[in-house]
């Protein structure tokens, strides 16, 4: 297969190396494309084979001309979130298949241009949720689809961003909606997908509230940050804030972003105290299901951990959740966490049950590895008896209860999703 790179952030580099280092032999870089020349030329450098004559680099005003003179089969697109769209229609137009970074598209116009593209060409764009790939997260699907809990009536499901990853969303293009869709699309995405996938059904209403409680001006006053600086670099109170990005302590992002600062002006270390930020870091939904199911959802970007809590009650007993990524968050430092994986299964009438958690090694708990083999190699992968891999029907429905969720943050109304496409003209249940 010949691929081309979209996007040459830090986020390409999983697709780059796995196929460089483990699928060399199947398939081909043939082109990355960026809209800096910096960061273009560091990933036309490091996807560049030794007695060859390199990779071809191309900015994305070039892009249709990479799709003309290098003839990819595949597409990888790893740009930001608003962009993803227009790569993805292109790609098809042209013949192309896509591999695509969550969330596929951020907003109900995006959405509709992918999904008639894709009604149009016929060609399919798979959107990588690792989490899916996970053998914890896949333990989880096994019990509940076994019916051992019986009928799935109502979830808990809380996400905690401690405050070094946390904060991070709000000093980078995520801290604007017109770029990410906020946290409840570009983050939550992942989560959504979980429970779509976990109950094997679609969200049909959706309530939340949300807003910015932490990441404002008057926590960096309450710190002692007063005077601070639009950005950590040259920030006159940077030795005392635990939030300073310092690009001294990372060689690949200052090579990525501040290098590159003079082609496109994008700021990497911008504060996160800035009035300007239009993103929320504490939000709540509350959504019912096609199934009848209910979930509480929580998301916060401030904790002092890091890690997911999820409770399922089923008509037979409940199944407990819990995973600590991050042990805790002190002046700026984390401590990640070993073995922190559990889940109990409580029966009706039994004592609660601690099952053995499998586990692998790689990245997201040793969900990469497997999920970048069925992407890259699915001959050689066992048949998945999850049905793990989301085309865009699911990448779709992932983003829908954000998307919806944001409406309702908007207006502080429930949000009626099948009302909400119909309103659009976007049929998910006729997509090829």
């Amino acid at each position: 297969m010949r691929l081309a790179i979209v996007g040459c952030g830090s986020r390409h580099k999983m697709f780059r190396d796995s196929v460089m280092e483990d699928y060399s032999a199947l398939h081909e870089i043939v082109a990355v494309c960026d809209t800096n020349a910096h960061r273009l030329g560091l990933a036309a450098q490091a996807a560049s084979r030794p007695g060859t004559n390199g990779v071809a680099p191309y900015l994305a005003a070039d892009f249709d001309t990479l799709l003309t003179e290098q003839k990819p089969d595949t597409i990888v697109v790893t740009t930001p979130d608003f962009m993803h769209s227009d790569y993805i229609v292109r790609a098809f137009e042209a013949g192309c298949d896509v591999i695509c970074e969550k969330p596929m598209t951020i907003d109900l116009e995006r959405l509709k241009q992918i999904v008639d593209a894709q009604h149009r060409t016929g060609r399919k764009v798979t959107v990588t949720f690792n989490y899916r790939y996970s053998p914890a997260r896949s333990q989880v699907r096994e019990v509940i689809a076994s019916g051992t809990i019986g009928e799935i009536t109502a979830v808990d499901f809380r996400w905690h961003l401690d405050r070094v990853h946390g904060a991070d969303y709000f000093r980078r293009w995520h801290r604007q909606k017109q770029y990410s869709g906020g946290l409840l699309v570009h983050k939550s995405t992942h989560h959504f997908d979980l429970l779509n996938w976990w109950l094997d059904s679609t969200p049909e209403q959706v309530f939340a509230t949300g807003s910015r409680k932490f990441y404002r001006p008057e926590t960096a006053v309450a710190l002692g940050l007063s005077g601070h600086g639009p950005r950590c670099a040259g920030c006159p109170v940077a030795d005392r804030c635990d939030f300073e990005l310092d690009y001294s302590e990372h060689d690949e992002l200052r090579r990525l972003y501040r290098e590159a600062e003079n082609d496109d002006g994008y700021i990497r270390d911008q504060c996160v105290f800035a009035e300007e930020i239009g993103i929320e870091d504490t939000m709540q939904a509350h959504i019912r299901y096609a199934s009848g199911a209910t979930a509480n959802y929580t998301l916060t970007a401030y904790s002092p951990w890091e890690g997911l809590e999820i409770r399922f009650q089923g008509t037979k007993g409940e199944l407990v959740h819990r995973n600590v990524e991050v042990h805790g968050v002190f002046g700026g430092k984390r401590s990640h966490a070993e073995d922190a994986v559990t889940t109990e299964l409580h029966l009706a009438g039994k004592p609660p049950q601690m099952l053995d958690v499998p586990s692998s090694s790689g990245d997201h708990g040793g969900a990469d590895p497997v999920m970048l083999g069925y992407i890259f190699n699915p001959e050689g992968m066992e048949a998945d008896p999850h049905n793990r891999a989301s085309d865009h029907v699911g990448g779709a429905w992932s983003i829908l209860t954000g998307i919806a969720a944001n409406m309702s943050i908007d207006t502080g109304s429930a949000v009626d999703i099948p009302t909400l496409l119909r309103s659009r003209g976007i049929d998910l249940t006729a997509a090829a």
